[in-house]
């Protein structure tokens, strides 16, 4: 009887492990910056739609609770080559953070936006805008694999994330799958137990998925 006990202790054990352990959304670790790719004389320009492209974000607890938003792209250019994304670069305009999951007129949301704008997370009044820059694009897996470096609250470090691109007349697009980044590597520690004794029923995941939306005319 004891050996079944322990044998169902066992289970639970590894059970919740995997649970808690589960793989995260095409997540990518922030490595050094890397060369940014040029833009050819045989390419085709695109001058970015800002009122049509978007970055959108969700921040969470390590144990319960999340929210969401976007951010406006401010400006950018990308290029094609023979149908294919050769290179690009578009600047993120962070004070146009909004929190989507609190209603706009509750106090909370506010709060929560002039917080994330603070120096605690993004310190837009120093940083007031993000930068994304390719450094390469190649097939994997069947899918479009953009490389870039992303410079957030002064730190650059190169990325990755899944997107599709497509062309249809003078419009091309750029749409990535939601892929996760760690907000450490770019100086933000603010509630993170990675670096700080903070409860983890209080603390906040050092993950943060993003995902972009990014429209393009001739």
């Amino acid at each position: 009887m004891k050996r079944k006990f322990l044998s169902l202790l066992a289970f639970v054990a590894v059970a919740v492990v995997t649970t808690s352990c589960g793989e995260k959304k095409n997540e990518t670790k922030g490595e050094d910056a890397k060369t940014e790719k040029k833009i050819t004389s045989e390419a085709v320009k695109y001058k970015v739609d800002t009122a049509n492209t978007v970055v959108t974000w969700k921040g969470s607890k390590v144990i319960g609770g999340s929210h969401n938003g976007t951010m406006n792209v401010s400006k950018g250019t990308f290029a094609m080559k023979e149908g294919k994304l050769e290179s690009g670069s578009f600047i993120i305009d962070i004070n146009s953070l909004t929190v989507l999951d609190i209603p706009a007129d509750d106090n909370g949301n506010a709060s929560l936006k002039k917080h994330l704008l603070s120096s605690d997370f993004f310190d837009a009044k120093n940083n007031g805008a993000a930068a994304f820059s390719i450094t390469g694009v190649n097939e994997k897996e069947g899918k479009t694999m953009i490389e870039g470096n992303l410079t957030l609250k002064g730190v650059k470090k190169n990325i990755s994330f899944p997107a599709k691109v497509s062309v249809e007349g003078n419009k091309a697009m750029i749409v990535s799958e939601v892929f996760t980044i760690n907000r450490t590597d770019f100086g933000m520690k603010y509630g993170s137990s990675s670096f700080t004794d903070t409860f983890k029923d209080k603390a906040i995941s050092d993950d943060v998925e993003l995902s972009v939306s990014v429209v393009a005319t001739k």
